[in-house]
């Protein structure tokens, strides 16, 4: 290897086009700049040495692209070795001193010159040779020659040099001395590459810095960057000072609370927490509270007096204990069991349903009786006195409304509250899918909550509420649990006189609370909790009992809600039959309640532009009003038709009529269904299918036609699901009639089970049936004879405009229905 001398004369030609090479890592350094660079491979150190004995102590700082870096990461001892490792873009630097470190590192502290352009790397005498040419130096003149006006230039850096004014007064320690260098009349280059150093950028972006050969753009993109960097400066400041003063705000409170306490100590007076303790002990002196529930509260309040009532924890505590001295532990309100008040306040409340109210008043009864029994008994002990037996004191039953919506089943439920004198709670199951909205959250989650049933009987304050579970069957069920099973507890009166809510965290006596269900379909409600309830069904209302509904509740309500006087609006029964019948299609009254206010308001705009004459709508206006009818009264089929059957169906929103069609498929097979159809009622068709098929000779029907044809059966209304088995007659008179060619009559509707012997068997749901018979205008309907005794529930009005035709075999329905 030759001496450093021999290198000597090569690297101090005088045209300087070849200097020694450091490729440097992880930084670019900017002409004007002086920054110490560490050397530590072999070459990079001998360039070093030879750096200085060079008369000029001259080298090219070049940085290494960042995609070599894999390169030294795997092996530690590479160096580089062709140009295209490193930037050619590089810059020309002078060595101002140099230091050994350890291990035979060097440290050179040098300073940045020009900008050059690296043409050749050459390896020479374990050194790297540079073969280069200066690239023009960015100044006024070149910025004035590039087309730029000076005037820009002097805008540009006055700009930048307010920024580093700005930056410096949001910056704590921020140099002076480094502020007045900046802000001194330097290069305009210059400033640009001072400020990049300090915002220390990546190298992709520095090297572009250096790239940069137009002085305007490279004060822009200087003026943009620091701009960022000086916004994100002033929202930490920001953030920083809003931090600093909440913190400073706390330990002010703090303090003054400390001198607060003092002060009241040294006056004799009580410190605010320690007097707030004293309030929840002597409330719990005067709560009454069980022997359990006391001691939980006084272990609560010990708790609460050691934390503090400050802390996070403090406040969940105090919440606690609130909620344990504000239950009604043992307070109740005295029932009014005037079984004559009683009945005057549900016929005040509600129309008809007669039978409804009498088993109402059966209960309440019950409750009476039972109640007085356990007044009469002189052998309880005193702990029977506080704990009551649920079979001594309850009915040990759960009303279930069942009904379709609109028929009044929560406003029976505000009646009974309203004739017992006890507070009313309803609490809506809709959609329940968390058993812990019943149950209660554990206090260990943050923001647990007790469960509805406790939340209502702390709201109502009182032990023995009217609660109302609404939509029993609307409950769902999924990964949080399942709320029924909750509700098994919770309505049995064998187990909810020790229900345990999760928060609260004792047992609470639930069977005192009068509990009633409401549900459309029982379907969908659990057999388990089907179990536990009594129940009620609703039946849908009569054009003749809607009437009277209209009158004597639903429009004096509405005028009352639209602001109007008693007599703003008179509608004759003539006008409310006819929104009943075109207007309304329902088994309760909602909707005809709905159609009502729309009628109210229209009056209550003219009251409010001054009109208050009274306003008798007459039939005549409905349609200018209320707009076109939205049902025709006769949805009869007009000519009578072969395989089309009129059918009574139950929905959970009341009774309706349904067509059965059937049609003959040439050369088809076997029977085809449609119309949404379930598997009952699926089957139900196969039986009305084999039955015809099987009985051709009585009928008089060609056996072949089964053989050589397919039958397809269809219910319109194909969007709606429909199931059940009384469909079957329906079902099986449409097929014979089709296969007879004779008409069926279009009057007369029908519904019951048939079975493959032909019986026709007994059927639910007569009443809305009935009903849904009599909105349609069909005048005869058809009947298993078994549900005769079922037409005791329906209004006289009713029996006495169809007429009621009762069959045990399908061949007397064919001879009450297919014509000749």
């Amino acid at each position: 290897m030759n001496s450093l001398t021999d290198f000597l004369p090569r690297i101090i030609k005088s045209d300087q086009s070849s200097l020694l090479l450091l490729p440097v890592r992880n930084v670019v350094l900017l002409p004007g700049i002086t920054l110490p660079l560490v050397a530590g491979k072999p070459r990079s150190v001998a360039v070093g040495e030879a750096a200085l004995l060079n008369p000029n102590k001259q080298l090219i700082v070049a940085t290494v692209r960042p995609e070599v870096e894999q390169k030294f990461t795997e092996d530690a001892t590479a160096e580089i070795d062709k140009l295209e490792e490193i930037y050619p873009i590089a810059t020309l630097t002078i060595v101002q001193r140099m230091m050994r470190l350890t291990q035979g590192a060097v440290q050179l502290i040098v300073q940045g010159l020009d900008r050059v352009k690296i043409e050749q790397l050459e390896i020479v005498n374990n050194t790297y040779e540079a073969k280069f040419h200066r690239l023009p130096k960015l100044s006024l003149e070149t910025a004035l020659a590039q087309g730029t006006p000076a005037a820009t230039i002097d805008a540009l850096v006055g700009a930048i040099q307010s920024l580093w004014q700005e930056f410096a007064s949001i910056s704590p320690n921020f140099p002076e001395e480094l502020l007045a260098v900046l802000l001194r009349g330097n290069e305009p280059a210059e400033l640009a590459y001072q400020t990049h150093m300090l915002l220390e950028h990546g190298v992709p972006k520095t090297q572009a810095v250096l790239e940069e050969e137009n002085l305007e753009k490279l004060l822009r993109d200087t003026l943009s960057d620091f701009s960022q960097e000086l916004e994100v400066r002033r929202l930490q400041g920001k953030i920083l000072g809003e931090t600093k003063k909440e913190i400073d705000k706390e330990q002010r409170e703090f303090f003054l609370r400390r001198q607060l306490a003092e002060i009241s100590k040294q006056l004799g007076e009580i410190e605010p927490e320690t007097q707030e303790i004293a309030e929840l002990r002597s409330r719990l002196q005067e709560a009454q509270l069980p022997e359990t529930a006391h001691k939980q509260a006084k272990r609560e309040i010990s708790r609460l007096e050691r934390v503090g009532n400050n802390s996070a924890e403090g406040g969940v505590i105090r919440t606690y204990v609130d909620l344990l001295l504000e239950m009604p532990w043992n307070n109740t309100v005295q029932d009014n069991l005037d079984l004559h008040n009683a009945r005057e306040v549900l016929d005040h409340d509600h129309y008809g349903l007669v039978k409804v109210k009498d088993r109402i008043i059966e209960h309440l009864a019950t409750l009476k009786l039972k109640q007085a029994a356990w007044g009469e008994r002189s052998d309880r002990s005193p702990e029977e006195s506080i704990v009551k037996p649920p079979e001594d004191h309850t009915v040990g039953t759960v009303l279930c409304f069942v009904g379709a919506p609109g028929v009044g089943k929560t406003s029976l439920g505000r009646s009974i509250a309203r004739a017992l004198g006890r507070p009313f709670e309803r609490i809506s199951l809709g959609g329940l899918r968390d058993e812990a909205e019943l149950r209660g959250h554990r206090r260990t989650y943050i923001g647990a909550m007790p469960g509805r049933v406790v939340q209502a009987l702390h709201r109502v304050a009182v032990k023995n509420p009217v609660i109302m579970l609404d939509e029993l069957d609307k409950i769902g069920m999924d990964y949080r649990g399942d709320p029924a099973s909750v509700l098994l507890e919770i309505l049995d009166p064998q187990q909810n006189y020790c229900f345990r809510d999760l928060y609260l965290d004792l047992e609470f006596d639930l069977s005192p609370i009068f509990f009633i269900g409401t549900a459309n379909n029982l379907a969908n409600v659990p057999a388990p909790l089907l179990d536990r309830l009594e129940i009620i069904e609703l039946s849908g209302y009569s054009d003749q009992e809607k009437l009277a509904i209209a009158l004597t509740y639903l429009l004096p309500r509405q005028l009352q809600k639209a602001g109007l006087p008693n007599d703003a609006v008179q509608l004759p029964s003539e006008t409310l039959r006819r929104i009943i019948q075109l207007y309304t299609r329902e088994a309760g009254v909602r909707r005809l309640e709905q159609q009502i206010g729309t009628l109210c308001r229209k009056v209550a705009l003219r009251y409010a532009n001054g009109d208050t004459n009274p306003v008798t709508i007459p039939p005549e206006q409905l349609e200018e009003l209320l707009g076109a009818k939205q049902f025709l009264r006769d949805e009869m089929r007009k000519a009578p038709r072969s395989g089309v059957a009129t059918g009574l169906a139950w929905t959970a929103a009341g009774g309706e009529v349904l067509f059965v069609e059937a049609v003959l498929l040439p050369q088809g097979k076997n029977l085809t269904l449609t119309g949404h159809l379930g598997k009952v009622m699926e089957e139900s068709a196969r039986i009305a299918y084999s039955y015809v098929w099987s009985n051709t000779v009585n009928l008089g029907i060609d056996a072949s036609v089964f053989k050589d044809n397919g039958i397809h059966i269809h219910v319109p209304s194909g969007a709606i699901p429909k199931d059940g088995p009384s469909a079957g007659i329906t079902m099986t008179v449409a097929i014979a009639s089709l296969l007879t060619n004779r008409p069926i009559r279009t009057d007369t509707a029908m519904t019951g089970e048939v079975n493959l012997s032909g019986d026709v068997l007994a059927i639910g749901g007569v009443r809305e049936k009935v009903l849904a018979a009599c909105r349609t205008g069909i005048k005869r309907v058809i009947l298993p004879k078994e549900n005769k005794k079922d037409l005791v529930d329906l209004p006289d009005d009713v029996c006495n405009d169809i007429e009621y035709i009762f069959c045990d075999r399908i061949e007397q329905v064919l001879e009450n229905v297919l014509l000749d």
